[in-house]
């Protein structure tokens, strides 16, 4: 009986070579599909993070409306003296659960800051356009402000007539190449931050940022809770010295009324009742939530009428730095 022939030394190459290839697709498969399921479990708690993040922030939200009613029941002038200008420094979400242990326990390992600030703190741009028209005076009160600010000269008269052409009811016709009128209407700005779609570079934007403000209707300035810049521009013969005197002042003794700016800056103040004012309809709530590597944070705007407090409008904030140089205001 004859032995049968052993395999060439090539085929057995071959065959070794086929087996290695076929355990080096199986393993990249495996581990190909290792990483996809631990990166859909990654993409899942980070959404599920995020989802709870905002479920906080709008409980955070009705605790601040809260507030804010409760302020309007109690009267008086709105100033930085109050519970609700105090700034939430980043605090342990379990520690407003504390009455509570069983929850306080299972809450997760979240962190709550947030601020709210007076939105007639700042000079409304609304003001500047009126029936139709830049108001002279209100015009001259972005000057003065932009002034203080170190800004050009010609930014204030191109802000405010983008704005009026921005404004409906307002717009600038101007004929087309077919010989007919066109009506040329910008785009009006949604907050401070879309003032660029009026032509401003970005670093006049982040310098008029703190100190104006877009709100639905005209609003006068809130003597108790402004910085000095914004009651220097809005009080026509104020210098920034004597409208630093009346912030120290209203630290000790906040404004009653605004012919109260009379007894520290003098008769020259011309508080009129339109521009100037001690109390707030608008307030600008700011919030973060951070859990886990996940970080949410937003801005709101409401509005106070009377002891009834509505949002208007919510926004995330690309940057949380924006939360955190409101909290250093």
């Amino acid at each position: 009986m004859t032995r049968p022939c052993a395999p060439p030394a090539r085929q057995r190459g071959a065959a070794l070579l086929t087996a290695m290839i076929i355990v080096t697709v199986v393993a990249t498969l495996a581990s190909g599909m290792v990483w996809q399921q631990w990166r859909a479990l990654q993409v899942e708690a980070a959404e599920r993070a995020q989802t709870q993040s905002e479920w906080v922030l709008q409980g955070a939200l009705d605790w601040t409306r809260m507030i804010l009613r409760e302020d309007a029941r109690e009267g008086g002038a709105d100033h930085l003296g109050e519970p609700w200008a105090a700034p939430l420094a980043e605090a342990r979400l379990s520690t407003f659960l504390a009455a509570d242990r069983s929850m306080a326990e299972d809450a997760p390992d979240a962190f709550l800051s947030g601020r709210i600030v007076d939105a007639q703190s700042r000079y409304n741009l609304r003001n500047l356009v009126q029936q139709g028209k830049v108001s002279r005076s209100e015009l001259q009160t972005l000057e003065r402000l932009c002034g203080f600010l170190g800004l050009n000269g010609d930014v204030a008269p191109r802000l405010a007539e983008a704005l009026r052409r921005a404004t409906p009811g307002s717009a600038t016709e101007a004929p087309s190449d077919a010989g007919t009128t066109t009506t040329t209407l910008p785009l009006m700005p949604a907050s401070v931050e879309d003032l660029g779609w009026l032509g401003l570079d970005a670093a006049t934007v982040r310098r008029l940022k703190p100190y104006v403000v877009l709100l639905p209707r005209e609003t006068p300035v809130n003597l108790n809770t402004a910085p000095k810049e914004v009651i220097a521009a809005v009080l026509p013969g104020i210098d920034l010295a004597t409208a630093e005197r009346l912030v120290q002042s209203r630290l000790r003794d906040p404004l009653k009324s605004p012919a109260d700016a009379k007894t520290v800056l003098g008769e020259r103040a011309l508080t009129d009742a339109r521009r100037v004012s001690v109390n707030s309809n608008y307030f600008i709530v700011y919030g973060a939530l951070r859990l886990d590597q996940v970080t949410v944070a937003q801005r709101s705007l409401l509005e106070r009428n009377g002891r009834d407090v509505r949002t208007l409008s919510t926004q995330r904030l690309r940057d949380p730095a924006e939360l955190e140089s409101s909290l250093q205001q």
